[in-house]
Order: structure tokens, then sequence, then C-alpha cells
């Protein structure tokens, strides 16, 4: 079995287990990625968080009115909605998930958005149902740590991007394992594997800087904003404390992931980074 295709399945169990599913939908509301707080924002406030967190990824992509987009990996739409109406961009989300597809469709008729965003299941790892150029701009939010191959998947945003098409990527990487201490070693290791995230096990800092560089993009800038997201991720912390502790004593801890990886993350901030990438496909 090809590695994408694997973890492809690892990705589909991940996002398909039921505390995901009630996560995402009743804490966050169906967006899956993390908020951006201000000095004196609650960190309980999760979803005013999450648009401006949104509203950074459609500054950085300056894009004109009427550009065409690629969210690579929508869930349920939410991104791509509060693109398509806050900044008029024209968005085509993709996602393995058909269940999330059919969500995103639904709120976007409803919200009356179907005209500006559009939804097709795809892996990121093979867009050849798109032709070479036809975006103007792509992005990730937290999606790109799900890749099982991440070169291939620079190398398919570089063909389907202009020349001059704007990247943009909300994503983790992590502190050489050589410098970690045992337990933060570990937390990480039990993170990206029942989360499915083999790109972040592998992405030192300044790794993926470098990953797009051989993928032809130049990269304008590179920003370490955990400040920004460590209030949601110390409500996670907090919500998750009981769930994760009872999952352990039952021996069951592949059924409270998100409940781990919010314990473990806090725990262990030491271990990782959150960053936004900016970057230019090379004419």
């Amino acid at each position: 079995m090809p590695e994408s295709d694997a973890n492809i399945r690892a990705v589909l169990r991940y996002y398909d287990r039921t505390e995901s599913r009630l996560g995402y939908l009743y804490l966050l509301r169906g967006t899956k990625h993390f908020g951006w707080y201000e000095a004196g924002d609650s960190r309980w406030r999760f979803s005013p968080a999450t648009r401006r967190m949104e509203h950074q990824l459609g500054r950085r992509l300056g894009l004109d009115a009427g550009s065409r987009v690629l969210d690579a990996g929508c869930g349920m739409g939410e991104v791509a909605r509060t693109m398509a109406a806050d900044f008029h961009l024209d968005v085509t989300g993709i996602d393995i998930l058909d269940f999330n597809l059919d969500e995103a469709r639904r709120r976007s008729e409803k919200s009356g958005l179907a005209g500006r965003t559009r939804f097709a299941e795809c892996d990121y790892h093979d867009l050849s149902r798109f032709e070479d150029g036809l975006f103007d701009g792509a992005y990730t939010m937290e999606t790109f740590v799900h890749a099982a191959e991440p070169e291939r998947v620079l190398a398919e945003f570089h063909r389907v991007l202009r020349p001059g098409g704007r990247l943009v990527m909300f994503e983790y990487s992590r502190t050489p394992q050589e410098r970690l201490e045992p337990a933060a070693r570990a937390a990480l290791d039990a993170v990206c594997e029942l989360g499915a995230m083999p790109s972040w096990h592998r992405l030192n800092h300044g790794d993926l800087e470098s990953l797009l560089d051989s993928a032809s993009f130049k990269v304008e800038s590179v920003e370490d904003v955990t400040a920004r997201m460590l209030p949601m991720l110390r409500a996670f912390a907090v919500i998750g404390r009981v769930p994760y502790t009872i999952a352990r004593l039952l021996g069951k801890t592949e059924k409270a992931v998100n409940a781990m990886s919010g314990v473990e993350m806090w725990k262990h901030q030491e271990a990782w980074r959150y960053n936004i990438y900016t970057a230019v496909k090379k004419a």
C-alpha cells in the first residue's frame, strides 16, 4: 500500500472518531484550527478567536476580489466562507472526508455563499483534477501536518498556482528530537502518531522553509505566532484533563486523542511552535 494511502486511512480514522466529531462540532462549531488572541481576550471565546485567525490568513494572502484560491483541507468550509464573505475570494475547498464536504456544501448554501465556495473530495497529494496555474492563491490551516509526502504536496501546490501565486500555511514545527527531554519527546511522538500527523513529526524548525525553497517558492516571511494561540490551547488542556486521565487509567488513550493533545501540548510547549509561512511561486 502506498504511504499516502495508508496515511489517508489514518487521517480518516482520526477525524471519524466520536471525540473528534463531537469536539470540533460543539466546541468549535465545525472549525478545525486554533484562534488568534489579543491581550485581555477570554480564552473561552473560541468563535471570535478563530475568525481573527482566519482574518490573519486573508491579509497575508493579499489577493484581489474574485481571485481563485485553493483551500487544502477545507473541513466544513468555515475558513473558505470567511475568505469568500470577508475577502471576496472565489474558493475551492478540498478534503478527503465526505461528511465534512456534505456539511460544507450545506452551510455554504444556507449562508448564501454557494456561488463563491465549492467543495470537492480530493487528496492534496494528487491535484490532477486541477489544471496548471489555475489558482491565484492556496492555503493550509493546520492540515499540512497530515501529509505523508510533504514534498509531493508542495510540488502539487506549485503546479496549480500561477506564477507569482501566493501560498500561506498555518502549521506547526517541532524542536529537534535530540534537544528534547524524554517526556517531551514521548508526548510529541504520541500526538503525531495518534493524530495522524507524520509531517509534524519530521519537520523541525526551519525545515519547511527549506522544502518550500526546494519546491521553487520564495519564502516571504515565517512568523512564530505561538503566543497568539496559547490561550485556546490552555482552555483545551483544562477541558481535556479529566477525559485524558480516565482514558489513561483504562488504557484507552487512543479514544481521547484530542484531550491528550491539549494536555500534552500545553505541558511541553518547548517541543513545538505554531507558525505562519507566507510564500510566492517563483516565476
